[in-house]
């Protein structure tokens, strides 16, 4: 079958490759994909870039965890019927050698969750690492529901999301943006208002919208560079999420301050998140799915002889929504 690989680290168009690996047979409790369309997401490019120590131990790696296609056939244990399911399939490549970025996929029967007709294989391909790290970030410590929601960068993938899990669930959404063109963004996801990333208006603005109080949640996607802002309009006993910080990897935490404000940080890894956690994502997204509840952004689609651009185009950001992979 034809795939993407990679069997070294760098830049992505020095080491991704377009070859003929073996087709996967199902193994007990698998199923095999038949892939259609495979999402680049940020993750899949850091691990090609390096460092990732023993990422090539096994050998060459498949990229990407997230995509979307028809199940094939099945292993042992897992029942007949699911044969022709049309599915979206998540964490393909987390401690495994081989992701979407192929014809052909065999894993875990668990993780290829089944697509309502009339959902395109494109928006499949989004829903693994965005929607499911946004629905983590929003519902981990309770209702919303009356709730102030502050989403920094909402026009980004997981920002998208997550204004959109809050204000179905009943909360007043900030977001917060960097130009006009990110500020639609967020208003058209439903966000009540939309902010700077920091400074004097971030601070009037909320003060405006909470009478003063603070917002009660934060999804935050860079946390070392937004802490400092984001205890200036918290309200006590508040819970800041977070699941990046590239501009500040290693984060001081001003302990006495927010131990005074009675604060809650949570940290949110997609891979790490509890079984239950992520069976509560698949169930919600797959309603707003079957309802057309969710808004989805493709922002470029590629055929798999593109990958290194894929990667490139994610690198570079710029834009906003998913990329995506075809795969013929």
């Amino acid at each position: 079958m034809k795939a993407a690989i990679f069997d070294a680290l760098g830049a992505a168009g020095d080491v991704l490759n377009i070859t003929d690996i073996e087709k996967p047979e199902p193994a007990h409790g698998e199923v095999l994909v038949r892939i259609r369309c495979s999402a680049v997401n940020p993750s899949d490019v850091k691990k090609r870039a390096g460092p990732s120590p023993g990422l090539l131990d096994g050998g060459f790696i498949v990229p990407h965890s997230d995509g979307a296609g028809v199940i094939e056939a099945v292993g042992r244990g897992v029942p007949a019927s699911r044969i022709g399911e049309r599915v979206w399939v998540y964490q393909a490549q987390y401690a495994r050698r081989f992701g979407t970025a192929a014809e052909y996929l065999a894993l875990p029967s668990g993780r290829a969750v089944k697509l309502p007709d009339g959902v395109g294989f494109d928006v499949g391909a989004c829903m693994g690492i965005p929607a499911m790290t946004a629905h983590r970030c929003v519902f981990a410590d309770g209702s919303v529901d009356g709730q102030v929601v502050l989403v920094t960068g909402g026009a980004g993938r997981v920002g998208h999301y997550a204004i959109q899990w809050a204000k179905q669930a009943g909360a007043q959404v900030i977001a917060t943006a960097s130009s006009p063109e990110a500020e639609e963004h967020c208003f058209a996801a439903g966000a009540d208002a939309v902010c700077p990333h920091n400074g004097e208006d971030f601070v009037r603005v909320i003060s405006e919208m909470t009478d003063g109080r603070g917002v009660d949640r934060v999804v935050d996607g860079e946390f070392g560079a937004n802490l400092p802002g984001l205890l200036d309009v918290m309200n006590t006993g508040g819970v800041i999420t977070t699941y990046s910080s590239m501009q500040v990897p290693e984060p001081v935490l001003p302990f006495r301050q927010m131990m005074f404000m009675d604060l809650t940080l949570r940290l949110v890894l997609v891979y790490a998140m509890p079984e239950s956690a992520k069976s509560d994502a698949i169930e919600d997204i797959t309603d707003c799915l079957d309802r057309g509840l969710l808004q989805h952004r493709i922002a470029h689609r590629l055929p798999l002889e593109a990958i290194a651009m894929a990667h490139q185009l994610v690198e570079q950001s710029g834009f906003y929504g998913a990329v995506v992979v075809d795969i013929e």
